[in-house]
């Protein structure tokens, strides 16, 4: 029987290391070992290890130091594909409409294609949620490479991630290849926000 991927434990352990994750690392761990034998608990496994051994400054340091001042490493999804442009806008109001049709509401003003939100929607509907996993399957290499490339631990979460999704396909590859000489776009918006103001953050309708 085909087990779904702990794509709670995924969403939590890409988190902001916070003080209630740092409180909780005995309880993450031990969920790691009680997962069933598979190609994701290797990975969580060495993550994990080095959650538990850093102190709380060290997580919070390196996390911000991966996600928030790496583009190569941004935890945005439509970011690898659109980069700052239009069509990422679109992308992102696509992506919130499929989430409102599946019952899940977004509160906290994150932005709908931040990783560790569309793990949430993969616990909730897996099998809409591993749709829209399959439709970022490029940009989730690209994050997964640029991770190896910072030997960051959090390239063990995006090991244990894309292990339980299908091989890219012939298209997918091509587009990979594209994306990695290329980049993403970089037309700007001018002073508006990239995105229609449904699918903004609180602070940047201010």
């Amino acid at each position: 029987m085909t087990r779904t991927p702990p794509y709670k434990l995924l969403s939590v352990l890409l988190g902001y290391p916070d003080r209630r994750l740092a409180e909780a690392r005995a309880e993450l761990a031990a969920a790691v070992e009680a997962l069933p034998r598979s190609p994701q608990r290797g990975p969580l496994r060495r993550f994990v290890a080095y959650l538990t051994a850093a102190e709380p400054g060290e997580l919070e340091r390196r996390y911000v130091e991966t996600f928030d001042l790496r583009r190569r490493t941004s935890l945005y999804l439509t970011y690898y594909v659109h980069g700052d442009t239009r069509k990422r806008g679109l992308a992102l109001l696509r992506l919130k409409r499929r989430y409102a049709a599946a019952g899940l509401e977004l509160t906290g003003g994150e932005l709908p294609d931040y990783l560790p939100l569309v793990l949430e929607f993969c616990a909730l509907a897996p099998q809409a949620g591993l749709t829209v996993l399959r439709e970022h399957r490029p940009a989730l290499e690209l994050l997964r490479s640029g991770l190896h490339e910072a030997a960051s631990p959090y390239a063990d979460v995006l090991d244990a991630l894309c292990a339980g999704l299908p091989r890219l396909t012939p298209l997918e590859r091509a587009q990979l290849r594209r994306l990695q000489a290329e980049g993403p776009p970089s037309e700007q918006v001018g002073l508006q926000p990239f995105a229609p103001p449904e699918v903004m953050p609180v602070e940047a309708r201010r």
